[in-house]
């Protein structure tokens, strides 16, 4: 498998369960090491950076994220600074505005005293996101964020990530499951299939039926969204595969 990251675009990563997508994150994000072949950050393999500066580099977001009961929105995000504190360097004005700045764009500066706990699904996807942004990161790598949200919800968060490419300058990487939502916020996309990188596409608009019937082993009818006039799917049904 080769690819690259483009910097400063939302890249979406495809395919069915079982595909190799988290996988494939946490190789990204040093928490896998591949069995063959590199993951190159900066043009040195990733597992050569020291710890610390990579986390300087890139953030992760697991699906699953587990709180401390009673934690504020505020001691959470503050977590994103730790790659930048030491021994000799301690909680900083740099890292309260750091803090501040990533409440602020991720529309949580009135909930930062709220144990995340009491936080909706959103809100809660939300605070988490913003303790990446708190990480001054160039690249966040996200697995399944808008997973067990209402659709409301997930499109809140889609809204927010698309905002930090557009506006902040990030690099985001993300597993989805839902291929129509996907298809209307990625600049590019990833199918796999089998662990194997199957499709590679430079534009939501490069999609076509025939790629979504060889990932998913299943066919569809392929539809024109009337706003963002990007590709939409229905499944037909009954008619599961790609023959």
């Amino acid at each position: 498998m080769s690819l690259d990251i483009v910097p400063n675009r939302f890249t979406v990563l495809l395919g069915p369960n079982g595909s190799g997508k988290s996988t494939l994150l946490s190789a990204l994000a040093r928490l896998h090491r591949p069995t063959r072949g590199h993951i190159l950050l900066d043009g040195r393999d990733i597992f050569r950076h020291p710890t610390r500066d990579v986390a300087r580099r890139l953030g992760m977001l697991a699906q699953q994220n587990h709180t401390p009961e009673g934690l504020s929105v505020f001691d959470l995000v503050a977590r994103g600074r730790y790659p930048h504190q030491g021994f000799l360097k301690q909680w900083s004005n740099d890292d309260a505005r750091a803090v501040e700045q990533a409440l602020f764009v991720t529309g949580m500066s009135e909930l930062a005293e709220r144990p995340v706990d009491s936080l909706s699904g959103g809100q809660r996807q939300r605070a988490w996101i913003a303790m990446a942004l708190a990480q001054q990161t160039d690249i966040i790598l996200l697995d399944e964020p808008t997973t067990y949200l209402d659709l409301h919800h997930q499109i809140e968060v889609l809204d927010m990530l698309a905002g930090l490419v557009t506006h902040h300058n990030r690099t985001i990487v993300a597993v989805l499951h839902d291929i129509n939502l996907a298809l209307q916020y990625a600049d590019h996309l990833i199918f796999l299939k089998d662990g194997r990188l199957r499709h590679r596409l430079e534009t939501a608009a490069a999609c076509d039926a025939e790629i979504i019937a060889d990932v998913f082993d299943m066919r569809v009818t392929q539809l024109t969204h009337p706003t963002t006039a990007r590709p939409v799917f229905l499944p037909l049904p009954g008619r599961t595969g790609a023959a």
